[in-house]
């Protein structure tokens, strides 16, 4: 890769690209100023002003009226050079506007020329006009951002052709995620960027250079997958740049206090981490002379740093600033990481920290939702915050921590006030802008919007809600706006508000009456019609008698492009039933934007109640591979799996033509592996056991229906007993058991490594009866399959008690005196002579027992409990029982 390239990417300015590019001094020097932040510079140059020269730019799109020319005196590759520093300078204008401050020197009216109309055209014409272009796949662009003419031009930039910049594929990825963030859905875009970025990744792998550049790009690609919810994806990617920068890290625990009055030391979670070594250059310097505050010991760092973002102390009475390690080992780790102190390790580089952050959100993404994961986020991102070296990843763990410590009770106080101080410090210049740019897109730093966005959501759950109402008003965010006042139960003042926007009688920003002049509009801030669309959604939603009419004209006024307009159509006619029109409206909204499960799932179950085994099945598999922890999907992909196979034997019967056997058994093996990983997600839902544990059955996988038919009596024993067993079940396990020779013949030795069958089943149905069923419940069935089981084994004296215990719990053994019921009587005599059999047949296998005395003394107290039917003729079968008994004896 060039070395003008790699300085791009990198942020940082390479020394030796003064010797090096003495040919090329201006384009070198085009981009050291973009590279050290000075955009006024790069945007005014004399290549900017023949470059960004428009023509009817006031009545054509951005794309018409460039034509993107610089003099032909440059050759092709000096001219591509300057193509993209110019867009990497437009890019980062816009990000520095709206993300990582401080505020922009430069409008984009001093850098466009429209040569037809050269005094007319404004900052806030340009602006609408990119905002308007910007909107994809019926997402409106966020109509606030700040100078979108430079992001817009960026990326039209970036869509020209390439022939001699290999990084140009990267720099589209970073467009491409700053673009996702500015939509109000994730939307996926036409270019795939994974692809073009393979041979890049491969390049860069294969030299003998930067590692840390592929760590960078392996991170940036797992952020793009993180936007598109690609949870698995982006954690191999986030794994993958760890090991590409050379990063060891390791989640262990190590003995420590997290309260001012604990006095035992007890086993805490700590993230060991350490950097490889790396060589001595301004791209390893340590920003802001903070290299020697950053050895301080974890335990003691907070940092003042005038230059860093305010890190906030906790002032709790109870809990400790943070977790005080006094182990200087940890208590498990591997030999790479057992140097390491907990309480005192080295600096991380900043790559490294980025990467750890970005792990952090991996375990929030892939982790079920309960208490271990903000236990196990925490370590991370103290990790962190140990070591600032840089103003934007030292923001963005303090956003996280923030995030993490909204929930409790004692540290919500400083979470709010945190998110605060970060909202507050975006304007200021506290820190150079080339620090702040230098880890920009290897970061999922939020924009100004979403920082004070979040911040009001979090004043929501306080219950502050004007507070909340003024921030989203201010962010002209309508939706939430509506959100605030239904919440405070006055539904009227929402329809006011979105009536007011629709009909003109309210603007959306105060400026509006400033730039009014220049709109081609007579209203002035007229919504572009994206924008116009989701507010006749928002007053479908508060309007539930003229919903249909609301969306509808969302719709059409769109031009067909809102995905809220169908998917809130479509939602309207499932509360209803109206199962025939949810259809077309889902199929629109989900191929306008596939990447919401949600409409995904509904549509599924719409075709559910039309029977529509196949359309749901489709739906529900797009569902699993947005979001692979959704447990409720898995189990309905299974349902429709058996519905297929179902119908299929239906058919099959019918004489009509089918698939085969083998069609119906892959259908039943896929509804198998549904439920095994939905099971992963829903792990407490014993309806998905059961379900689970009949396919199993089914397929053959009897030491899987064993491990369900556990789960299911752990989780309903205590509520509803022994109904909890299916004994039918239970038996057939039992029979897969014992159908195989107990002996060494070939077929016995097969069996042993067969898990669902035999020797390789047993230990498992052994352990079921031993560990799991009869510790809590029992009955006639379950104790005689048990018995089968041990007599299998040889286990005379075993199987023989399990009769026993068969015996007193069935109908012989629970006979009441005086009971009238005759055929349960019957039925209680045919226990008793099995019984009896068992005896005969086991007793003289038991060293030591008396099985003729026990036989009598049961027959003798049977006898004794229903002498009201001495009168039938089954009585005689007990006398000659008495009579045998005495006879043996």
């Amino acid at each position: 890769m060039d070395a003008l390239e790699s300085s791009l990417l990198n942020g940082t300015w390479d020394s030796k690209l003064h010797t090096e590019l003495e040919q090329r001094s201006a384009t070198a020097m085009l981009a050291k100023d973009v590279i050290d932040g000075k955009f006024r510079e790069a945007l005014t140059s004399s290549w900017a002003r023949a470059f960004f020269r428009s023509s009817g730019l006031q009545d054509k799109s951005y794309e018409e009226s460039f034509s993107w020319q610089l003099p032909s005196v440059i050759d092709e590759v000096e001219r591509e050079f300057i193509q993209v520093i110019l867009a990497v300078a437009s890019l980062h204008a816009f990000v520095q506007a709206n993300w990582t401050g401080p505020d922009l020197n430069i409008k984009p009216s001093e850098v466009i020329v429209d040569v037809m109309n050269p005094t007319l055209i404004s900052d806030e014409v340009l602006d609408m006009k990119a905002v308007t272009e910007l909107a994809y796949g019926g997402e409106p662009a966020y109509h606030l951002a700040q100078h979108a003419t430079f992001l817009r031009l960026a990326q039209l930039i970036f869509a020209l052709p390439y022939h001699h910049c290999i990084s140009i594929d990267w720099w589209r990825l970073r467009t491409t995620i700053i673009h996702e963030q500015l939509l109000d859905e994730a939307v996926p875009l036409p270019t795939d960027a994974h692809d073009s970025l393979g041979p890049l990744l491969q390049t860069l792998m294969g030299d003998t250079g930067d590692r840390d550049l592929v760590g960078r790009l392996q991170l940036e690609q797992g952020r793009l997958e993180h936007i598109f919810c690609h949870d698995k994806v982006a954690s191999d990617r986030f794994v993958q740049a760890a090991r590409a920068a050379g990063l060891q890290y390791e989640l262990t625990g190590a003995l420590g206090r997290r309260t001012k009055f604990q006095q035992n030391d007890l086993s805490q979670l700590v993230l060991l981490a350490e950097s490889r070594k790396r060589d001595d250059s301004p791209a390893e310097a340590v920003p802001n002379d903070l290299a020697n505050q950053s050895r301080t010991p974890v335990n003691v760092s907070i940092t003042t740093d005038p230059n860093l973002p305010v890190t906030l102390e906790l002032n709790d009475d109870t809990l400790l600033e943070q977790t005080i390690f006094t182990s200087s080992a940890p208590s498990s780790t591997t030999s790479q990481l057992s140097h390491l102190d907990p309480v005192s390790q080295p600096p991380l580089h900043p790559l490294d920290q980025c990467i750890l952050l970005s792990l952090c959100l991996n375990v929030r993404n892939t982790s079920p939702s309960h208490g271990l994961t903000s236990e196990q986020m925490s370590p991370y991102v103290a990790r962190v915050i140990s070591h600032p070296r840089n103003w934007s990843i030292h923001t963005m763990a303090l956003l996280l921590r923030s995030r993490l410590e909204s929930t409790r009770t004692r540290t919500v106080e400083r979470s709010v006030l945190q998110l605060q101080a970060l909202v507050d410090q975006m304007p200021t210049a506290d820190s150079p802008l080339p620090e702040r740019l230098l880890y920009f897109h290897s970061i999922p730093l939020p924009s100004k919007w979403e920082m004070e966005r979040e911040l009001a959501l979090r004043f929501l759950t306080l219950g502050v809600v004007k507070s909340a109402l003024e921030i989203f008003e201010r962010l002209e965010m309508w939706e939430e706006v509506v959100k605030c006042w239904e919440s405070m139960e006055r539904t009227d003042k929402a329809i006011a508000v979105v009536r007011d926007l629709l009909e003109g009688r309210k603007e959306e920003a105060e400026s509006v009456i400033s730039r009014g002049k220049d709109l081609p509009s007579p209203r002035r801030g007229k919504l572009d019609s994206v924008r116009q669309a989701k507010l006749w959604c928002l007053l479908g939603d508060l309007e539930p008698d003229n919903a249909v009419e609301h969306y509808e004209r969302a719709w059409a006024l769109s031009k067909e492009t809102s995905g809220r307009a169908m998917r809130s159509l479509g939602g309207y006619y499932f509360a209803r039933g109206e199962f025939e029109k949810v259809i077309p409206c889902l199929q629109r909204a989900v191929k306008i934007n596939p990447l919401l499960s949600r409409s995904w799932f509904i549509l599924g179950c719409a075709y559910i109640r039309l029977e529509n085994w196949e359309g749901a099945r489709d739906s529900f598999s797009r569902c699993v591979s947005i979001d692979d922890e959704d447990g409720e999907s898995w189990n309905n992909l299974a349902s429709m799996y058996l519905r297929l196979d179902s119908s299929q034997n239906i058919s099959e019967s019918n004489g009509e033509d089918t698939p085969s056997k083998a069609k119906s058994f892959s259908n039943r093996m896929l509804a198998f592996r549904a439920l095994k990983q939905g099971l992963k997600y829903s792990y407490d839902n014993w309806r998905m056991w059961t379900n689970y544990m009949i396919v199993a059955v089914d397929v053959g996988e009897l030491s899987e229906a064993c491990r369900a038919l556990t789960r299911i009596v752990e989780e309903r024993s205590a509520k509803i007993g022994a109904e909890c067993v299916d004994e039918e079940v239970l038996e057939r396990l039992v029979n897969a058991v014992t159908r195989v020779s107990a002996g060494d013949d070939d077929r016995g030795r097969d069996a042993v490594n067969n898990p669902s069958e035999g020797h390789g089943l047993l230990r498992r149905v052994l352990e079921l009866f031993d560990r799991t069923i009869l510790p809590r419940v029992s009955s006639p069935r379950i104790f005689r399959a048990y018995a089968r089981l041990l007599t299998w084994q040889s286990r005379w004296e075993d199987a023989l008690k399990a009769h026993l215990d068969w015996y007193r719990c069935g109908v012989a053994g629970t006979f009441e005196k005086g009971e009238t019921d005759v055929e349960r009587w019957r039925d209680a005599v045919s226990e008793v002579e099995e019984v009896m059999d068992v005896l005969r047949n086991f007793g003289p296998r038991v060293q030591g027992m008396n099985w003729k005395h026990q036989g009598r003394s049961i027959v003798r107290t049977f006898m004794g409990r229903s002498k009201e039917f001495e009168d039938e003729p089954e009585w005689s079968r007990l006398i000659e029982l008495q009579n045998e008994l005495r006879t043996e004896e």
